[in-house]
Parts: C-alpha cells; structure tokens; sequence
C-alpha cells in the first residue's frame, strides 16, 4: 500500500505540485527518501522520528521508502516534514489516508511535535484553492494561509453570490499548534479553529513633506515620479536633503491596488517576512546598504532568496550612495528595470521573480561631495567627479527618468516657517493622476483588448509599445519640439520613450487629456544624458 499526500516545491513565487509517496513493505529496516532532496529534507527523517517519540510512536521496524515526486526536481526546504509525517501516520493507519489527500500540506516540526513556521505559505494556499483543495500548515502561518481563497485583499463589499464563489475556491484551512492536534483534528476528538483572513494594522502617518524647507524643485520631481512611477536620481552635496526626500516618498503613493498587494505578499511570504499572516495595503520601502552584494540586491543563491529588488515589489528601492554600490550589483538593475523581473539563472533551473520597483537613487556629485563649491572641492576638481558620477554606466543613466540636482539648503531657508503643502496635499493630486490613468488603461482594455492583451500597467512608467503610442502622443507643437530634441540631445529610443512616460504623467497632474508641448518641455528638462562633472571635464 502507498499513500499519497500533496504538497509543493517553489520555483520563484511560482509553485510546482509534488506527490508525496510513502511504502512501507517487507525487508530490513530502512527510512528511505529519494526525489532529489536536499539536506534540509534528507534531515527530515530525524525530526519526524523525534516528533512522533514524542507523541509515544514509533516507526514500524519496516522498509520505509519516500518518494518525492516528481523526481528529477530538486526539493528544498524544511517544508516537508509534514506531508513526509502525515503520509507515514496514513501509512500505519493512525490518520484515513482518503482525508489528507485532499490537501495540501507543508510545515516544519519541533522535536517536541510543534509545528514551526515556513516559508511560501500563501502562494502555497493560493496554489490549494485553485484545485479546490484544502491546505494543512503551521498555526502561525494561519492567518497568511486563510487569504489562499481571495483574489484581492479587499474582502469588504463582498456580495452573497461572490462570497459563495470564493468559498467554493477556497478548502479548508487546517492550522496546527502541533503534530497531536491535527491528529485530534482529523479523528474528530478536537475541532481546530479556522484561521482569520487580516489586514496589517495601519503603522501611522508617513514623514511629511512640510519638514523640507526649500527644495521646491525637488518636491516637484518626487510628485511627478509618484504619479507616474518613474525613477528618479537626486545629486547633491552632503546635508542637501536627499535620504529626507526620498524617505517622504512613500507618503505620496496611493494604496496598493488588490492584485498588486496579493503579489507583494506572495514575495514576503516567500521570504519569511510577512508578519503573522497579515497583508499591509502600504507600498515597500527598501532602502539596502551600499555594501549589499550581489544576490542581496538581485536574489538568488544557493536556496534561491527574493532580492531587495523583489522585495521592493510594486513598491520602492531607494539606492543611498549610489556610487558606493558594487559595480556588479549595480548593473544587475537593468534587467528588472526594463523588464520588471528578475531572473536567477542556476545549473539546474532558472527562478523568477517579480521587480516592478520605483528606483530612487542619490549621489554625492564626487567622492568629496562638494564639486560646485570651489571653496570646499578638493584639489582633483573636476576630474574627481568625471570618475566618480563614471561609475555609473550610460545604459543604466539612460533608464532614468528623471535626474535632478539638489543644491544644498542656503541658512535662510532654514529659519522660514514650515511649507503650506503638505504630503496630503500632495499624495491628493497625485492619487488623481493615478485615477485617469487606471481610467485609461480601463477604456483602452475595453475599447482594444489587443492593445492591452498580455499587459496589466498601472501607471505611465509602466506602458510600453503601441500601448505607450496610442496614450502619450503629443500634439504638433509638441513633435516638433520631441524632433528637435532627439537630434540635439542625440536620445536613444530608450530615452525618447522616457520623456513621453514623463510628459503624458505631467498632463495627467494638469488633468489635460493631450500631451502639450509645454509637457514634453518640462520632461526634458528633467533629462540627464551623462553626469555634468563627466560633460566638464
């Protein structure tokens, strides 16, 4: 007799089905496990063993053998201890083998029993609804599992009709504190609780933008980016107020849409970090250190991890000293930069995951940072700045929106009373753009399915194509003034696409149905096309 019992293996955030075999038949006493498994899941034995001491079981001093299917994929991961358990209890008969191969189980065990916390939980549960199955995990991934069934994180003004839909989705969620529980469970002598579906708690009010004094100039860039998603790189001296203005982004982006939030989710939960279960509607911040390597910024190694650029997911990467970064690590942006993932290429696979991020980046304008002052610059000016700002790449200036240079704040400015604007303010206009432009895309899905046929943007920044032609073409002035400016800039097509992302997102904030020439002007004017220390010297 096998019994079989259902879990899975990740690739990416992406899941892939794996059928747990368990024999248990004549001959000398042996636990074996084969279907590639790594160290952690070869470990397993061990754990399972202690784990069902515990309990005062003991494994049949019988040929045990564990197949892992299917078996020319690598399996990884602590995971599958309990559907390795669970198939051996169905095997000797403790559990009915019929009930857990209705679900999709995955957990790590204590050598007491308990049921400890993994990784993947809801693309895991995701994955189970699907199939109309039912999912058995931690009890502290519970609350992460119980979203498996949602196609959004915004349950409320759910009718009856789609309620019904969502439970016919969506199994059982069967959380766990420990092994003897969920046999309790099975064998109906104790009812586990299901597990509540919950938003995080809001974290309070974003840095506000009414404590920059001056930087107007700034400001204005920062409203453009969070209105249109577009990357920004700030150069300035020391104390100009960079980190402070990139900090106060995430005050100007509007919520996370629902799809977006479920696949921000599905990327913490695959890095462990999404926190008892709960999903947050606020946008990621990451802001990595600049001696962060490679795989940190990208993802990958051995056991593939999300990188900060996926953990930034939909949300932003801010890059402090950009210069500083590891050259390596610094050019391995311009792939999900373009294309908004990131691909881990290893011997036996290649893994994917999603990087639709808003780059911020700041730099000092040399490696002393005070280039335009010649009372401070160092004796190497300009040459010290040509090499340091040439650290960066022109493929990757070229994939920057907008390049703004942040003077330092004059003591005058210091002592002025706050700004009127606030970020509120602010975040108003640019929640409206976001609005027309969801409107946008809405009608041209509608009115050109083909248009819009394998492509979900939200924001200008992301359209591409003939989607980026038919919402951004300018009028003829506008043309004209684009023509002249391709000859005399020498912009690549790259950069060409760029101004008119930037110049349809500023006729968005003027509620201007057209793109003017006055908006491919001030896109321009935010145009870098190579460090000015460089064009110096």
């Amino acid at each position: 007799m096998v019994a079989r019992v259902r879990t899975v293996a990740f690739q990416g955030i992406d899941v892939v089905p794996i059928d747990v075999q368990v024999q248990i038949a004549g001959g000398s006493p042996n636990f074996m496990l084969v279907g590639l498994p790594d160290k952690a899941v070869g470990e397993s034995r061990e754990r399972i063993r202690a784990a069902l001491a515990a309990l005062g079981l003991a494994l049949p001093p019988r040929r045990i053998t564990v197949n892992l299917s299917p078996a020319d994929l690598a399996k990884e991961g602590s995971h599958y201890d309990l559907p390795i358990a669970l198939g051996l209890m169905a095997a000797i008969g403790i559990i009915p083998t019929d009930l857990v191969e209705s679900y999709v189980a995955l957990g790590e065990l204590a050598l007491d029993g308990a049921l400890t916390p993994v990784a993947g939980v809801l693309p895991a549960a995701m994955h189970a609804a699907s199939h109309g199955r039912g999912i058995v995990c931690p009890a502290a991934c519970g609350g992460e599992a119980a979203w498996g069934g949602f196609e959004s994180v915004d349950p409320a003004g759910e009718d009856d009709a789609a309620a019904g839909r969502r439970a016919a989705r969506c199994g059982e969620v069967v959380a766990a504190p420990s092994l003897l529980a969920l046999i309790n469970h099975f064998k109906g002598t104790q009812v586990l609780a299901p597990p509540q579906a919950m938003l995080a708690a809001d974290e309070g009010r974003y840095p506000d933008l009414r404590d920059v004094k001056g930087q107007e100039s700034a400001k204005r860039a920062l409203e453009v980016v969070a209105a249109g998603a577009h990357n920004l790189l700030m150069t300035g001296p020391p104390g100009a107020g960079k980190s402070m203005l990139a900090a106060r982004l995430p005050g100007l982006l509007p919520p996370l849409e629902p799809d977006e939030a479920l696949e921000v989710s599905m990327v913490q939960s695959m890095a462990g970090q999404l926190g008892e279960g709960k999903l947050t509607r606020r946008r990621p911040f990451r802001d990595p250190h600049h001696s962060a390597s490679l795989v940190a910024l990208v993802g990958g190694g051995m056991r593939p991890r999300p990188g900060e650029v996926s953990l930034a997911h939909h949300g932003v990467l801010f890059l402090d000293e950009l210069p500083e970064f590891n050259p390596s690590a610094i050019e391995a942006l311009r792939q999900p930069l373009e294309t908004g993932r990131v691909t881990v290429a290893r011997a036996n696979a290649h893994v994917t995951y999603p990087a639709r991020f808003l780059l911020v980046a700041a730099m000092n304008p040399c490696r002393c940072g005070h280039l335009a002052d010649a009372t401070r610059a160092c004796g190497r000016a300009p040459r010290c700045g040509a090499d340091y700002q040439g650290r960066i790449s022109g493929p990757l200036y070229d994939r920057i929106d907008l390049a703004i240079d942040v003077p330092p704040v004059a003591p005058a400015d210091l002592a002025l009373p706050p700004p009127a604007e606030s970020t509120e303010d602010v975040a108003a206009r640019v929640l409206a753009a976001r609005t027309r432009q969801r409107q946008r895309f809405a009608e041209l899905a509608r009115r050109t399915p083909s248009l819009m046929a394998g492509v979900r943007p939200h924001a200008n920044g992301q359209a591409d194509g003939e989607l980026l032609t038919a919402i951004a073409t300018p009028d003829a002035d506008g043309r004209a003034l684009l023509a002249r400016a391709v000859e005399r800039l020498n912009l690549s097509a790259r950069g060409y696409h760029r101004v008119l992302r930037v110049a349809r997102t500023l006729a968005d904030l003027d509620a201007s149905d057209s793109v003017r020439r006055l908006h491919i002007a001030e896109a321009l004017s935010w145009r870098r096309m190579q460090p000015r220390a460089a064009m110096a010297a």
